[in-house]
């Protein structure tokens, strides 16, 4: 598979040990602080089988950047039109059995003290996990770590998601943060 070969040719292993969840969430990917860091998430998700879509400014579905951006698993969204995608997202959980939505709380690729919440309002709505998309240019490894099944204690799930991340490594450290206020 030429997925396999890329990530061998580019250094990086797979961590293959993923949860039976990975078919049916939301799936975070990050850290998220390197253009570099989607081509891995891709590659990685598309070597492990996981049926993702993600969500990126409509910008990006103009020729000829939608010829690939799509078949990616890329859905356009209007970033500067203040909408319900949460319920969007909803929706699209509602209308498929099989689906993933891969998303990047940090919501840049810049330093943030906070991340957005969106995905956890996603999954409480979907009723669906959330699993831990991870890269850790460390050990240059990539996959799906810990479930975390929300609750109605957001504070202590937020922090099982914090501590899973400090774990790992970005390309720019100093341009990553776990969300302070559930360290």
């Amino acid at each position: 598979m030429i997925y396999k070969l890329l990530m061998k040719i580019l250094g990086w292993k797979i961590d293959y040990n993923i949860p039976k969840e990975f078919n049916r969430c939301v799936l975070i990917a990050a850290p998220h602080t390197s253009n570099w860091d989607f081509l891995y998430c891709v590659l990685t998700f598309k070597i492990l089988k996981i049926p993702y879509k993600f969500t990126i400014k409509k910008e990006w579905f103009r020729f000829p950047f939608n010829l690939i951006i799509k078949p990616l698993g890329g859905l356009a969204v209007d970033t500067k039109k203040k909408n319900n995608t949460v319920e969007i997202m909803t929706k699209l959980f509602d209308q498929n059995k099989n689906f993933t939505m891969a998303v990047t709380p940090e919501g840049t690729r810049s330093k943030t003290e906070e991340w957005k919440s969106g995905f956890y309002r996603l999954a409480k709505q979907a009723r669906v996990p959330i699993c831990l998309g991870y890269l850790d240019y460390k050990t240059k490894t990539s996959g799906v770590g810990d479930v975390i099944f929300p609750t109605e204690n957001m504070k202590e799930d937020f922090q099982k998601i914090m501590s899973f991340y400090q774990t790992k490594t970005p390309k720019f450290p100093e341009k990553f943060s776990v969300d302070l206020k559930y360290k």
